[in-house]
């Protein structure tokens, strides 16, 4: 099954066929809301958070009025104004669902023209209440994910909720999606329609360019929350055990999460506490700076939409090391701007291939496959099927 023919372009690198101010003037649609779980600014915010900001942001600088209704962010004002999105953060984590669409029904946020749902794993249930042009962000099968967030009964309800019961509902609307491994995804675990799951790349900001210098010594970094569906755990093992066969590698664990005490005692009974560096939660400058020092950026997550943090390291001549999952495969052309593990047997030998003696090679190949991504396009490119749901006149 072939990707959307209009993905053709983003991943060629070529400027699609219209800019979005031309798509948005011919839409008739000048205002959006959007349903999502969780904001930018929420502790566990990650690349889906990102990814609906850089999106709505040039939305919103394009013409377009948007409204971000998401969850709470506790200490935070409930409703603030970002980059030109009002973003509206009420209710906790679960009721965020009923209580978003009850808003949405009683017109609290205003009127209309389109509506978007991020599906993160619980859906909104929008074809069931919404009418009018609409669409659904969805990153990724959560089936893998599921049993190591919750415990046996939850879980299994939460996976019946998103691969039988909602799946059904959906197949008029259609789905944007990140790269053609998770559209795969989507169609083989949720049944949507080929014609329906569109790709749309994500892109990755200016910033990332590469400047100043390596670290003398090779450096691994880890970008991500700390939880078991990242499992820095893996990661840290293939480390202790690449660390034996080069001298001084080092690893820096940024982010924060629950896993982090676990992760710290496994870095001490490993023997490699001394070489690896737990960092939390940093800025934005200090992500840069980390991926610029880095040889290498490495990922041994269970699932993803897209390695953000893989293109984003790219971007400034980080190879990556990482899990051959979906997601991975479309964020690293394995064997060019990085090395994909079949296994986690694997992980060790790949970093020590890859920060040694393919390192150059590895490097050339990120920076030249960054180029492709661009946030300009992704959002012209998801707001181009948003449009398309808007009725013939």
């Amino acid at each position: 099954m072939s990707p959307d023919p209009s993905a053709d372009d983003r991943t060629s690198g070529q400027p699609p066929e219209e800019d979005l101010e031309a798509l948005i003037g011919g839409s008739g649609i000048r205002r959006i809301h959007v349903m999502a779980w969780r904001d930018l600014e929420d502790p566990e915010a990650g690349g889906s958070e990102l990814h609906l900001h850089e999106v709505t942001s040039r939305w919103a600088d394009a013409g377009l009025e948007v409204c971000v209704r998401t969850s709470e962010v506790p200490g935070e004002p409930t409703t603030i104004m970002r980059d030109g999105v009002e973003v509206v953060r009420r209710a906790g984590r679960h009721q965020v669902f009923p209580r978003a669409v009850l808003s949405e029904l009683l017109g609290r946020h205003g009127r209309r023209d389109a509506l978007v749902e991020v599906w993160n794993g619980v859906p909104f249930l929008s074809p069931l209440w919404a009418r009018g042009p609409r669409m659904v962000i969805q990153h990724h099968d959560h089936a893998d994910m599921w049993p190591l967030v919750l415990s046996p009964g939850p879980a299994r309800l939460g996976a019946l909720l998103e691969h039988r019961l909602a799946p059904p509902w959906y197949r008029s609307t259609p789905v944007v999606t990140l790269s053609a491994s998770s559209r795969d995804g989507l169609i083989e675990g949720l049944g949507h329609r080929p014609d329906g799951v569109h790709v749309v790349e994500p892109g990755v900001h200016p910033r990332f360019c590469p400047a100043g210098r390596r670290d003398p010594e090779p450096l691994v970094v880890s970008v991500g929350r700390l939880t078991a569906s990242k499992r820095v755990d893996v990661l840290i093992r293939a480390f202790a055990e690449a660390r034996d066969r080069v001298a001084g590698l080092h690893l820096e664990v940024i982010g924060d999460g629950p896993e982090e005490t676990a992760l710290r005692t496994l870095a001490a009974d490993l023997g490699v506490g001394g070489a690896v560096a737990f960092r939390g939660r940093i800025t934005d400058d200090e992500l840069l700076d980390a991926y610029r020092r880095a040889r290498l950026v490495a990922s041994a997550s269970i699932s993803e939409g897209w390695g953000m943090t893989l293109t984003e390291a790219a971007a400034c001549g980080t190879p990556a090391v990482a899990t051959d999952i979906a997601g991975h495969r479309d964020a690293v052309i394995d064997g060019r701007s990085g090395l994909l593990a079949t296994t986690d047997h694997q992980l060790a030998d790949l970093l020590v291939k890859a920060v040694g003696s393919r390192w150059d090679q590895l490097s050339a190949g990120a920076l030249t496959s960054a180029t492709r991504f661009d946030w300009d396009r992704t959002a012209t490119g998801a707001f181009r099927v948003l449009a398309s749901t808007v009725p013939a006149p």
